[in-house]
């Protein structure tokens, strides 16, 4: 089977460390990239407790054009194992089960959670994070029957779904209602990772709340938050027209558009009626701001915007690509004392009196009509047209491309 892979060398890494700032394509278009596109084995199943799934739309998400960049921390990869096929956004349906897989059977229709936890390594005896349901926190990720990964897609064992087919744990999978359709389950897990931090950080009624990003995981916060009926003010920073409409139609009050310079400073502080001071040097700070803000991209520029837009005593919960930073200033940390919040996946979270993993309360939400994410899915590839597809993600403004599939 065809497949795109991550194949880690240090010299196809120098190369796209270093040639890559000048020509960012060269990391997907040349064949000496750490990015393969590639013939494999089927995955197999490691016993008989997986699925083999056949993938129907593998996502496309920030953290793997992270990936695909050489954006990553390399202090990540002991959590990963190589050579490995990328793609964690998964729907597709079971082919094969495992004799003691009881609940599912060949033809269901199935999304996966793809963090690679304690259960799904075999070890009897869960670490502490995953007794107390905090899958992603697990401490036993380079352990157990499978080769290290963090996730399906960064792990050699398992496939991605940026191939036509993986495998996964049944505890790792989660059966679709006939009336949640398969756009849709290609977004579970990214609405997932932005219900988590709603979740595990919800917004008090009155509050303000301030969404810095509106590419997917921006919008799926406003979305999150309108799907537990949460009736907060919400404020949107974004840059393009598409993203405007989008954060509008899921629930936003008000979107700020980012411009070039300081305006959209004084626009935010208006909006928030924060006053806005001006330093002897350096961009403006605000006193007064946001009560909660979510900070979606994960960038300097973004990372200052969130320090500065929250208010004294404030909240700032960060779900951007996690990287290597630098020329942050952490002053208003210190001086309005913030609380700073990082957020990573989902695990079991208090739904309706009862404890559920993330992944079935977003699917419970479609599947009662709270959200329909459909239309945040704007373009599809097959898998052998990767090229076009990482252009669209790249050049999202011009495409208006908010999520982008592959049809393996």
């Amino acid at each position: 089977m065809q497949t795109l892979q991550f194949d880690f060398s240090y010299p196809r890494y120098a190369f796209g460390k270093f040639l890559g700032r000048m020509y960012p394509p060269l990391h997907w278009s040349s064949g000496l990239s750490c990015l393969r596109y590639k013939e494999a084995p089927e995955p197999v199943l490691p016993n008989e407790e997986w699925v083999k799934i056949k993938v129907t739309y593998g996502g496309i998400c920030g953290s793997d054009m992270n990936l695909i960049y050489l954006h990553d921390s390399p202090s990540a990869s002991p959590f990963t194992s190589f050579p490995f096929t990328i793609g964690h956004e998964a729907v597709g349906t079971v082919i094969e089960a495992g004799q003691h897989v009881k609940h599912l059977h060949p033809g269901d229709r199935v999304v996966v959670d793809p963090i690679l936890s304690c259960a799904a390594r075999g070890i009897s005896d869960p670490c502490a994070a995953c007794r107390r349901g905090d899958y992603s926190l697990c401490s036993r990720m380079t352990d157990g029957a499978i080769a290290p990964g963090l996730l399906i897609g960064a792990c050699r064992d398992t496939g991605g779904s940026w191939s036509p087919y993986l495998v996964a744990h049944q505890s790792q999978i989660l059966q679709l209602p006939e009336n949640v359709d398969d756009l849709n389950g290609v977004m579970v897990e990214p609405f997932s990772c932005a219900l988590h931090s709603v979740m595990r950080n919800p917004p008090a009624n009155h509050d303000t709340v301030l969404v810095i990003g509106a590419g997917t995981i921006g919008i799926c916060v406003v979305a999150a938050i309108r799907a537990l009926d949460i009736p907060c003010r919400i404020m949107v920073l974004a840059k393009y027209d598409y993203q405007t409409q989008l954060a509008v139609h899921y629930g936003a009050d008000e979107v700020i558009r980012i411009t070039r310079g300081y305006q959209y400073i004084d626009e935010a502080a208006r909006l928030m009626d924060a006053r806005v001071l001006k330093p002897v040097i350096g961009p403006p700070i605000l006193q007064g701001g946001a009560d909660l803000v979510f900070e979606c991209v994960g960038r300097r520029s973004s990372m200052n915007d969130a320090l500065r837009f929250a208010r004294s005593g404030g909240k700032v919960v960060l779900l951007g690509l996690a990287s290597i930073l630098d020329q942050i200033d952490w002053t208003s940390v210190w001086l309005n004392e913030l609380d700073i919040k990082g957020s990573f996946a989902y695990g079991l979270e208090d739904f309706q009196g009862k404890q559920m993993r993330t992944l079935a309360i977003a699917i419970e939400l479609m599947k009662s009509g709270k959200v329909d994410l459909s239309p945040m899915v704007t373009h599809r590839f097959p898998l052998e047209r990767y090229r076009e597809a990482f252009a669209s993600v790249v050049n999202k403004g011009k495409q208006a491309c908010m999520k982008v599939v592959f049809e393996p």
